[in-house]
C-alpha cells in the first residue's frame, strides 16, 4: 500500500531500488517529486523512500492547526519507515525537511544509520526571529486569501531560488508550477503549525553536542539564512560534517543535483563503510598552536 499510516494520518510514500534504505524528506516548497534527480541516482544504489509530509496531497490534509508540529514532523518520519518495516535508514531533508530530518536524529537516533541536514537554519537567527514569525504568518494568510498559485509568486523567486531560477528556468519553473498547485490549506496549516513554532537551532545546543549520529550539514552559500546557523551546527556537533556548495542558493538538490548527488554518495558511502569520523577534540583548541609546542 502506498499509504503509511501516521497515527490515523495517512502519508503518500513510494519506494525506488534496493538496498540500504535512504529516506528523502521533501521542504515546504516541494513534495515527494522534488527529490526525482535524487531517486534516479540513489535508486541505482540503495533503496529510495520518498513520502508527501501531511498537509500536502495526495496525504492527508488534517484540518486542525494543532495536527502539525515540528514534533509531529518529525515522528512521521519514523511512521514512514514503520509502515515499510525498515528498523535505520539514512535520512536526507532540505529546508523543513532538513528540520525535520536533524529533530527525527534528536528524538530517534537508534534509527539513523546518518543524516542529511540541507538548508536548514531560517528563523534560528535571533536577531531576524521576530520578522521571520511575521513574514511566516503573512504568507499562510496569502494561502488562506489567495489560494496557493497566487500565493507563491513572491516566494518562488525570492533572494534564495533565484539562483535556480537563473541556472535551470526549466527546472525552476517546473518546481514553481507544482509548488502552485499545492493544498492551500496544508501549506497554511504546516506554516502555522511547525514553521512558527520550532525552536531556533541556537536552542537546541545540548541536545546537539549529545548526537551521536553521522551528520552532514549542506547549505548553498547564497541561501543566507542557512550560513550561521550551519557553522553553528557544525561547531557543536561531534559527529557533523559541514559542505558548503558553492553559488547556490536553497533549493540545492535541484538547482546542483549532479553536485549535491555525488557530495551525499561521498558521505553516504563513508558512513557505510564505517569511516566517517567523530571530531578529533584536539581541533577545537583555539590557537594555531598545540599547548605542548
Amino acid at each position: 500500500m502506498p499509504f503509511a499510516d501516521a497515527r490515523g494520518v495517512k502519508l503518500y510514500c513510494e519506494e525506488t531500488g534496493s538496498g540500504t534504505p535512504i529516506v528523502f524528506v521533501h521542504e515546504f516548497g516541494g513534495d515527494y517529486r522534488s527529490w526525482e534527480p535524487q531517486v534516479r541516482f540513489f535508486g541505482q544504489r540503495y533503496r529510495c523512500i520518498t513520502y508527501n509530509a501531511r498537509g500536502f496531497p495526495p496525504s492527508d490534509v488534517p484540518e486542525e492547526v494543532s495536527a502539525y508540529s515540528q514534533e509531529i514532523a518529525a515522528d512521521d518520519i519514523g511512521h514512514v519507515l514503520d509502515h515499510l518495516k525498515i528498523a535505520k535508514a539514512h535520512v536526507v531533508g532540505l529546508s523543513m525537511g532538513g528540520f525535520a530530518t536533524l529533530h527525527f536524529g534528536l528524538r530517534h537516533p537508534r534509527r539513523c544509520l546518518s543524516l542529511v541536514v540541507g538548508g536548514a537554519g531560517y528563523g534560528a537567527e535571533e536577531a531576524k526571529r521576530e520578522q521571520f514569525l511575521k513574514d511566516t504568518e503573512g504568507f499562510a494568510r496569502r494561502f488562506d486569501e489567495l489560494g496557493s498559485a497566487e500565493a507563491i509568486r513572491p516566494y518562488a523567486v525570492n533572494p534564495f531560488r533565484v539562483q535556480f531560477q537563473n541556472k535551470d528556468p526549466r527546472g525552476w519553473k517546473e518546481f514553481a508550477d507544482l509548488f502552485a498547485r499545492h493544498s492551500a490549506k496544508g501549506s497554511a496549516n504546516t506554516l502555522r503549525g511547525i514553521l512558527k513554532h520550532r525552536p531556533s537551532i541556537f536552542a537546541l545546543e545540548d541536545k546537539l553536542r549529545t548526537l551521536e549520529v553521522p551528520t552532514l550539514i549542506v547549505t548553498g552559500d547564497e541561501d543566507e539564512p542557512c550560513l550561521d546557523p550551519n557553522l553553528f551546527m557544525k561547531r557543536v556537533m561531534p559527529w557533523a560534517g559541514l559542505w558548503v556548495m558553492p553559488v547556490c542558493g536553497h533549493t540545492i538538490n535541484l538547482e546542483a543535483p549532479e553536485s549535491f548527488n555525488r557530495g551525499v554518495l561521498d558521505f553516504l558511502t563513508q558512513v557505510d563503510a564505517g569511516r566517517w569520523p567523530r571530531r578529533d577534540p584536539r581541533s577545537l583548541g583555539k590557537s594555531t598552536l598545540p599547548k605542548d609546542a
